[in-house]
């Protein structure tokens, strides 16, 4: 049986409609959205475009970069070094960030903090998450130079933002009455965290410092090339944009690619080894 909703005119009438709005709305967003892709390819200019041979030259390319992938310009060793390099900032800027957004998410948890200082942290995180994490790094590349600085400033920036609203939202997740017995007991506010919060979310918390470490591992292979911060990502750069070498982008990739699947696999493997708990989050 289809829903019924209430709609008050502009003449105070009440009119009820039959339907579920929520389906209506994403009907409608759908159609928006295939009526501006139709627009797109109407108004895309099509002039020197011959389709046979944009089509001949791209499978071309692609088969040259994952079929023969190859090292010409540096050798094992260096990509193994350069790889290191994008992992060592991902680390940091994930380690760093978590420890920052633990305090500040205590600060953030409605249960745990007035709500004056909770808003206010909420406001300050909410707009540093706004921001891409590039821009946060070319911003920091303005101000401190481009290099590693530049990235790990950037990523850890974002970092910082995104685990305060995942640590924020689980804390206020710890049962209420556990918290007001602690209270009760004359518990001080840090004690309530370390014997009720901490033990209650840790699982949880190291699931989102995991899932953000991937992401980070991601954004500093981009950051590598655009804040000059080295690594993986410049190689990749330099290959595509400098050498023009199609099997060095192609080795390059399937390194980006295997080292982001072993990290899921550890992943994945130490939460379930040593946090079996966070399965179900």
């Amino acid at each position: 049986m289809e829903a019924t909703y209430i709609r008050r005119k502009k003449d105070g009438r009440i009119h009820l409609k039959f339907g579920n709005k929520g389906e209506r709305v994403i009907r409608g967003v759908l159609i928006l959205l295939t009526i501006l892709t139709i627009m797109a390819f109407i108004f895309f200019n099509y002039s020197g475009l011959e389709l046979s041979s944009a089509i001949t030259e791209t499978a071309y390319n692609l088969k040259v970069m994952f079929l023969e992938p190859a090292l010409s310009h540096f050798s094992w060793g260096d990509a193994f070094y350069q790889i290191g390099i994008t992992l060592g900032l991902a680390f940091l800027s994930t380690i760093l960030g978590a420890i920052i957004a633990f305090f500040l998410a205590l600060m953030a948890a409605m249960n745990l903090s007035n709500k004056w200082l909770t808003r206010t942290v909420r406001v300050f995180v909410a707009f540093i998450r706004a921001v891409p994490t590039v821009l946060w790094v070319l911003i920091f590349a303005i101000s401190a130079g481009l290099g590693s600085e530049a990235a790990i400033l950037g990523m850890l920036f974002h970092s910082i933002a995104y685990l305060v609203k995942a640590f924020s939202e689980a804390f206020e997740e710890v049962d209420e009455g556990i918290l007001e017995a602690l209270r009760a007991t004359g518990a001080k506010w840090w004690h309530i965290v370390t014997h009720a919060v901490l033990p209650s979310t840790f699982t949880y918390l190291m699931s989102w410092v995991f899932l953000r470490f991937e992401i980070n591992f991601g954004v500093a292979v981009a950051m590598g090339a655009a804040a000059g911060a080295g690594g993986i990502g410049f190689e990749l750069f330099m290959a595509s944009g400098f050498y023009f070498d199609l099997r060095e982008v192609g080795f390059i990739t399937y390194a980006i690619l295997i080292i982001a699947i072993i990290l899921e696999i550890i992943s994945t493997r130490l939460k379930s080894r040593f946090f079996p708990a966070s399965k179900a989050n």
